[in-house]
Parts: structure tokens; sequence; C-alpha cells
């Protein structure tokens, strides 16, 4: 025990003597040193007393879909922590196609007391499900909050990345670099963060690349989500003629540069290609992927914090907040082929 008090002691940066005060948990301790004691304890791999331990301040469901794309994984992973730092245990849901749906999820969880309900990317970012379900939840009362996706007139924080300015940082960024056709993939229509990189997208090539808002239409491609969606629709823009794509999640890029290799073209040489998520290992791919990141970690801390503070009783404001995201520049992007430029040069 001696050697073990001298352990924590050293770890915690306190004296013996305020190690074995913690440990037995009487009064005179600052409440800063007495954490830095248990850290040290939980540091070393030692158990706490069972009268250290802190008690679950109660259950808080994670509803997300599936995980194969690895930006939900990122999200669960810190909304997981941060709870678990305000005392609560997380439940995760995870949805698979054809799996328990959302709703079933939501009443397991009910069952189970829980406290509230962090829903990522769910039936809320769908503008055509029926968003009566949210309603009764609140109705209950039972706190609930929201990412990425925006319901007006429900009555719940709702947390997002602003994935209008994604679409337009990314177009910038491509018109910087001399191109013109400037494609874009994304997901069904029916999804809120689709329709505002729609109409970001939308926006920026009016605005920025100088083409005429009747010629965009052949220029967007929605199709399913995920890699095999990705090079489908790379495929068709390829065949229009476009020398960059702007997509609407980094497994839909990576399926953009299977189809241009597919077709003999080099990315970024002969295709420019820009992701969303920067998700994680994106850095690491071939070429490493230029992508617009989404602030995962202050999104889920804030989603997080607004959950805790509507079950405390502090109602958090009912509205959303919207995240700006980052353009991480890395090797799938490069100066449009000359003979694009000299092609909009002539035009111009």
């Amino acid at each position: 025990m001696r050697a073990r008090l001298s352990d924590i002691a050293q770890q915690a940066e306190v004296s013996e003597a305020t190690v074995s005060r913690v440990l037995n948990d009487r009064p005179g301790v600052a409440p800063e040193t007495r954490q830095a004691v248990l850290t040290a304890l939980d540091v070393l791999g030692y158990e706490r007393p069972a009268r250290l331990r802190k008690r679950s301040a109660g259950l808080v469901g994670l509803v997300v879909p599936e995980l194969d794309n690895p930006i939900f994984p990122a999200f669960a992973q810190v909304i997981e922590s941060t709870l678990a730092q305000s005392g609560f245990t997380p439940v995760l849901c995870t949805q698979t196609a054809g799996g328990v749906t959302e709703d079933e999820y939501v009443e397991m969880l009910l069952d189970r007391q829980v406290s509230g309900i962090v829903f990522v990317s769910g039936l809320h970012a769908d503008t055509a499900a029926n968003h009566d379900r949210y309603r009764a939840l609140l109705a209950r009362p039972l706190p609930v909050v929201m990412i990425n996706g925006y319901v007006p007139g429900i009555g719940a924080p709702f947390v997002s990345c602003d994935d209008r300015e994604a679409a337009e940082l990314a177009v910038a960024h491509l018109v910087a670099l001399g191109h013109r056709r400037i494609g874009l993939i994304t997901g069904p229509d029916r999804f809120v963060p689709v329709q505002r990189k729609v109409a970001g997208w939308r926006s920026a090539m009016t605005r920025l690349a100088g083409v005429a808002e009747a010629d965009l239409g052949p220029l967007a491609e929605l199709s399913l989500f995920g890699v095999e969606g990705g090079e489908a629709a790379a495929g068709r823009l390829l065949d229009r003629g476009v020398t960059g794509v702007v997509c609407g999640s980094d497994l839909m890029a990576l399926g953009a540069i299977r189809a241009a290799r597919q077709r003999g073209l080099n990315v970024p040489d002969g295709l420019s290609v820009v992701g969303y998520d920067d998700s994680p290992l994106m850095a690491f791919t071939d070429p490493p992927l230029t992508t617009m990141r989404q602030p995962v970690t202050a999104m889920a801390v804030a989603a997080v914090r607004a959950l805790v503070d509507e079950i405390n009783g502090h109602g958090a404001p009912h509205s959303e907040y919207l995240f700006r995201p980052e353009l991480v520049v890395r090797g799938s992007t490069a100066v449009a082929p000359s003979s694009a430029r000299l092609s909009y040069a002539r035009s111009a």
C-alpha cells in the first residue's frame, strides 16, 4: 500500500497524506486536488474504492445510422466520451439496412427510461419522413438533440455543419485552380443536408464559375450514398466533360476516384475530387483526399452540453447551431487540365 500511495502521489503531484484523505473520502481536500488523485488512480490502472465510484446520472440514448461510414463512429466516440464525463451512461443504437428501425430503437430506449436521446443524421434529416415522432417525444417530455438535419417547428436544439458553405468553399477551391465544369455528386434530395449542399453549389457555380443557372442541371448527379453511388454518378459526369467534382461524402469521393481510374484518368491531373466529412483515414488514401472537414468534436460536445442542460432543467435555446466546415487541401485536387483552362479563356 505504501508503494501504491507513493505512485499515486507522484502521478497526481500531491502528498501521500492527501492521497490517503481522498481514498478514505475525508474532508479538507480541494475539489480539483481530489479529481487529480482520482485521475491518477485511473491512469495507473488502480480500481477506485467503491465509495468513490461515481453513480451514473442516468442513461442517454445515441441513435446513429450504419457504422460503415467512418464519420458516424467518429461522432459516436466523442458523444459517448462527453456523456460519460457528465456522468451519463451512453446507450449506442446502430441502424443497419433491414435491421432495427429508428422508431424501434426509441421504444427500446423508452423502456429503459433514458434521460434523453441524441439523434445523428436520423429521420429528422429526411423531409419525406413524419416528424410527429419527435413531437411525441418532446411532449412526454423527453429531452432530445438532433445532429445534421433540421425540422422547423420542433422545440429542440439542432446541431449542424453548414452544408451550404461547405459546397461553396469546395467550388471556390476548384475555381481557384482553373476548373469551370465542376460537377456535384451527392445523395437523394429529400435530405436537408443534400438540399443545402445543392443550393451552395448552384450559388457558387453561377457566382464564381460563371455558369448560367440553366446549364447547371447536367452537372449535378444525385445518387445513392456510398462508394458505389459516387462511382456511378462520377461516370455519368465524366461523360459530360467535368474536370472537377464536389462530393457529398468522403465515401462518394472515393467512388469518384475509382470511376476516374477505370477510365484511365489520373487523380488529380485528369479529375480533381473534393470530399466531405474528413472522416478518419482520408489523409492516407491514394491520393490523400482533399475534403471539407466537419468539426466533429465541437459539434458533438455542443450537442451533449445542450442535452445535459435540457435534462437538468436549464433549457437550451431551441434553434439550430451551425458550425463552419474547414477546407482540408490534400492530393486529390490540382490545377485544371490546360485544355479546360484554354477553353474557358476563349469563351470568356
